[in-house]
């Protein structure tokens, strides 16, 4: 049998390393290759329901406990700004309100103040931003969050804008 087997090997890969015209026309894109329904659709994620935005350009991301929410501050800030060279951190367990200064960024361009868009207590801050300010161009939405805050009321975020909202303002400026 191992006879067999040596023989039809050769011809087997010879095969199966020719490309046949076939080939080509039954490959599927990867996405009709799921069974229907099971393509996950990001713009339908839960959390991008819970990331708002204020017409000064900060988001906040609320997170699963709904307790706890991140802030920085958006794309078009960062982008606006230029390159960050110094954040300044709120103090960890400070007290904010909405609207109330949390933070500051500095570029080579300008100086902005980052306003909380909640009340609460800032309970963590992002200290890459200490050592790394730059990081905010590179992430602003993501993982150059600011600080972290135990949000007093969450029905302060129904006063912010969801992501289309604050789309339609940036075409204003």
């Amino acid at each position: 049998m191992s006879a067999i087997a040596r023989s039809v090997r050769p011809f087997a890969s010879r095969v199966l390393s020719q490309k046949l015209p076939l080939a080509a026309a039954c490959r599927v894109s990867p996405a009709t290759a799921f069974p229907r329904g099971s393509v996950r659709n990001f713009s339908q994620s839960p959390f991008m329901e819970l990331k708002k935005y204020t017409e000064s350009h900060e988001w906040i991301e609320l997170a699963a406990d709904g307790k706890t929410a991140k802030v920085g501050i958006t794309e078009y800030a960062a982008h606006s700004l230029g390159d960050v060279v110094f954040v300044e951190l709120p103090e960890v367990d400070a007290e904010v309100s909405a609207g109330e200064p949390v933070g500051a960024v500095e570029s080579v361009k300008s100086a902005s103040d980052v306003n909380s868009p909640v009340s609460g207590k800032v309970i963590n801050v992002n200290s890459i931003l200490e050592d790394k300010a730059k990081f905010i161009n590179e992430s602003p939405e993501g993982d150059a969050w600011i600080a972290e805050i135990e949000v007093k009321d969450a029905s302060e975020l129904d006063n912010l804008l969801d992501a289309k909202a604050y789309k339609e303002t940036l075409g204003d400026e």
